[in-house]
Formats: C-alpha cells, sequence, structure tokens
C-alpha cells in the first residue's frame, strides 16, 4: 500500500502554506492545491490518504469537491475548513458524507489530530477491501462495471490483463457507454494508481492556448508568460493521461501529440530543453478512427501508435440482457449518492426498463435511475394505460414530449445533437421545449453543457 497522503486545497496561498507546513512538521506527506480540480487528478478509489478543502473558493467550492470526491470513491474522508458564518453549511455536509469539519482559525495540532484519525478510517477501508479481494468476493472493476453478458465478462478479463502493463490503450464505444469508467478501471487497479488521473477533453481544448496548456510554458515565452507553468502531460508524470474524444483534437495538433508518445518526452513553450515524461496514455472515441484515417482526418501514425490494445465499451443494445441488473446497480448507487433509504424496484418498471430503447447507453439508464431515485415520475406500461382517456392531440403532444426529453437525456442535455437525431430545426427545437416546458439542465449528467 502507498504511503498515506494529505490532498489540502485552499484558494488563499499564504493560508494554505502556511496549514501544509504544519502538517508536514506533524509527519504528513502533503500536497497542496489552489483549486479542487488539481486535486481531483489524484483521487482514486486506490486513494490512500484524505482531502482537506476550504468550503468558500472560487471556481470548485468545497462542497462541490466533495460530492465529485463521493462519486469517485464515498469512503475517501473529506475535512472541510469553514469560516464562522459557514457552520451550518458544515453541518449539512456532514449529513452528505464530510468526515468531519474545523473552523477556522483553528491550532496546527487540532487539525493534525483530526487528520491522523481520518487517515486511520481510510487505512481500516483500504484493508478491508484487500482481504475482500483475497476471500475471492467480487472485484471492483465487477463493482464497476456490472454484467453477466459475454461481451462484460471478456471486456473486465481484458482489463485486468492490459491493467497490469503499461501498455498505451484505445476504448472505443458509443456516447454514455463507459468508455471514461474503463479508463478509470485500467489507471486505478494499474500500479500508477496513486498518481494523476489527467483528464484532456480533445473537444474543448482552447484553441489559442492548446500548446500551452498541454505542454507548459517558460516565463516570458509569450505575452502575459509572467512565470513558468508545468502542463497537463508534464503534470501527470508517474500516472495516466486520458485523451478523451481523440478524434475531435485538431489536426495540427496531432502531429505534436504523435512526436511526445513515440519519445516520451516534451519541451515546454520558450525552451529547448526536452522534460522526460512517464505516463501511460489512454484515448477514447466514439467515431471509428480507422475510417477517419482512410478520410484523411486523423493520422494514420498517430492511431497505431495509441492502439497498441484497443478495448471496445459495449451499447446497451449489445447486451441487452444486462438492462435490468445494471438498472438495480444503479438504482443502490444513486441511493447512496443522494443519502436516500434503499428502494425497491417494482416488477412493472423492471418489465418497462428492459423494454426500452437506450440510445444513450448507461449515461440514460443512470439519469433514469437517479429519477427514480429521486421519486419522479417514471412511466410504466400500466400508467401509460391513462393515454386512452386523452385527446388524439394531447397523446401525440405526450408522445412528442417524451421523445424530445429522451433524446435530450440521451445527448447530455447537448441541443444540436438532439435537432439533428429528431430531424428538426434548431428554432423548432427550441420552440416545443419552451412549449413543453424543457430544461436541458435538467437532463444533463454534468455541468459540462455547450
Amino acid at each position: 500500500m502507498k504511503a498515506p497522503t494529505i490532498l489540502l486545497v485552499d484558494d488563499e496561498d499564504e493560508l494554505r502554506r502556511s496549514v501544509a507546513q504544519s502538517l508536514d512538521l506533524s509527519g504528513f506527506a502533503v500536497r497542496d492545491f489552489a483549486s479542487g480540480g488539481r486535486a481531483l487528478d489524484f483521487v482514486s478509489q486506490g486513494f490512500n490518504g484524505v482531502v482537506i478543502t476550504d468550503i468558500r473558493m472560487p471556481g470548485m467550492d468545497g462542497m462541490t469537491l466533495m460530492s465529485r470526491i463521493r462519486d469517485i470513491d464515498p469512503d475517501i474522508p473529506v475535512i472541510l475548513t469553514t469560516g464562522h458564518g459557514d457552520v451550518q453549511l458544515a453541518v449539512r455536509a456532514m449529513r452528505e458524507g464530510a468526515y468531519d469539519f474545523i473552523e477556522k482559525p483553528f491550532t496546527p495540532q487540532h487539525l493534525a489530530d483530526m487528520a491522523g484519525r481520518a487517515m486511520d478510517r481510510r487505512r481500516l477501508v483500504l484493508e478491508n477491501r484487500e482481504l475482500r479481494a483475497v476471500a475471492g468476493k467480487r472485484d471492483d472493476i465487477e463493482a464497476r462495471l456490472p454484467g453477466r453478458t459475454a461481451v462484460m465478462v471478456d471486456l473486465r478479463y481484458r482489463i485486468r490483463a492490459v491493467a497490469a502493463t503499461d501498455a498505451d490503450v484505445l476504448i472505443i464505444g458509443d456516447t454514455g457507454a463507459g468508455k471514461e469508467v474503463v479508463a478509470r478501471a485500467l489507471h486505478d487497479i494499474s500500479q500508477r494508481a496513486m498518481k494523476p488521473f489527467i483528464v484532456i477533453n480533445c473537444a474543448a481544448l482552447p484553441e489559442a492556448l492548446i500548446e500551452s496548456e498541454l505542454f507548459g510554458h517558460e516565463a516570458g515565452a509569450f505575452p502575459g508568460a509572467l512565470r513558468a507553468r508545468f502542463g497537463k502531460f508534464e503534470h501527470a508524470r508517474g500516472g495516466t493521461v486520458l485523451l478523451d474524444e481523440i478524434g475531435s483534437m485538431p489536426f495540427e495538433l496531432q502531429a505534436k501529440l504523435l512526436r511526445v508518445i513515440q519519445d516520451r518526452s516534451i519541451t515546454r513553450l520558450g525552451s529547448n530543453e526536452a522534460v522526460p515524461l512517464d505516463v501511460r496514455f489512454i484515448a477514447t472515441s466514439k467515431a471509428d478512427l480507422e475510417a477517419e484515417a482512410a478520410a484523411g482526418q486523423f493520422r494514420a501514425d498517430l492511431l497505431y501508435r495509441l492502439n497498441v490494445v484497443t478495448l471496445r465499451a459495449p451499447a446497451l443494445k449489445a447486451r441487452l440482457e444486462d438492462v435490468p441488473l445494471l438498472f438495480l446497480h444503479l438504482v443502490d448507487e444513486a441511493c447512496a449518492r443522494y443519502r436516500r433509504d434503499k428502494v425497491e424496484v417494482p416488477p412493472s418498471v423492471i418489465a418497462d426498463i428492459a423494454r426500452r430503447d437506450w440510445p444513450g447507453n448507461v449515461r440514460e439508464l443512470r439519469n433514469a435511475a437517479d429519477r427514480f431515485v429521486l421519486g419522479l415520475a417514471h412511466e410504466t406500461g400500466e400508467e401509460a394505460a391513462d393515454d386512452t382517456e386523452k385527446t388524439l392531440a394531447e397523446r401525440v403532444s405526450g408522445y412528442e414530449r417524451k421523445l424530445i426529453e429522451r433524446a435530450l437525456t440521451a445527448h447530455n442535455g447537448s441541443l444540436k445533437p438532439v435537432y439533428e437525431s429528431l430531424g428538426i430545426g434548431r428554432k423548432t427545437l427550441y420552440e416545443k421545449m419552451q412549449k413543453y416546458g424543457l430544461d436541458r439542465h435538467d437532463h444533463a449528467s454534468d455541468e459540462k453543457l455547450p
């Protein structure tokens, strides 16, 4: 087991450095960050440590950071530091899963004692997981990627086989099929589990800052570069870089990425010195990259470098037998995430779930499980029978509304693929959403809406 570490997050530089120094003097290994996003790169299910974070921060605040950490592993202790006016918020956070909170100003010894207790709890959690694994019970990969169909059994087998190596991996699959879950599983059971897991959204790289974001820069490399900065590749040293939707990466940048993968080194902007890079690359794609390469839209040499091993995240239509079991699993996850008592799923709901098409795959099914746990209406065949009492116009409108809702959920609230898949124009979609009172944010699984 790796040495325990404290991840300390606070946007106040002077206070953060002071607290980090006091924890270091108390014998803890500490990594400190000015933002929660950077700390998340070090969080995984195998993380041996504790997170201490301020509640009030610009961008990602402490409550949001805690929620993201709990999505990765709800058993990671999170300690919140609060101002006097935030005590009620901290108490609410305790109900939502925070390990503890400490009010500013606090003494270094008080925080060190609290962190020590949290470390002991985390150590016991990890030791129990290891004992359960040795005892032959269901392992972590099966919990993350449940399913009894042959394609899922084969996928889990391949993940375990590949994770022990440093081979670069290409993961292909439809939108919502769980490509990032597969990538995180590869990282978390590998020898790199305690190192950063850096996700690069290739479709959202800011064009003017691409090279600086990925490769870093030296002070004075361009106007406004007042000090040197690590890029995402260098920040991931020792860990894993996930190139999400690699097919969306600008063509001219693909040549530079190819060089990085070949040489395992980068050169910061404004420097001539190559920096060695010990990382593993995992790429995901919903597009057929071989077809893209044949059409000249993707570099063939980069494809051959990336797909040393190719894993396929199967769509739900390729494993229909798993849908009821997976829905029940996602309902249990949602109960834990929303801190609700476990709920029974009626047979009528399971039957309806099994009959439906799920074009948004696991993401869409997860949203349905969340809505069920939150008590929002789930239409079953019995409930749909009430439609017989409605007029034809009412029934057509209801059906149209459901089609739009399902398309919004399938495409994670992104409007362009919704109106394209429905064969209507953007203006028509807006008008119908307004008519039915639909908000795309209600159908998104995260905050990354275009």
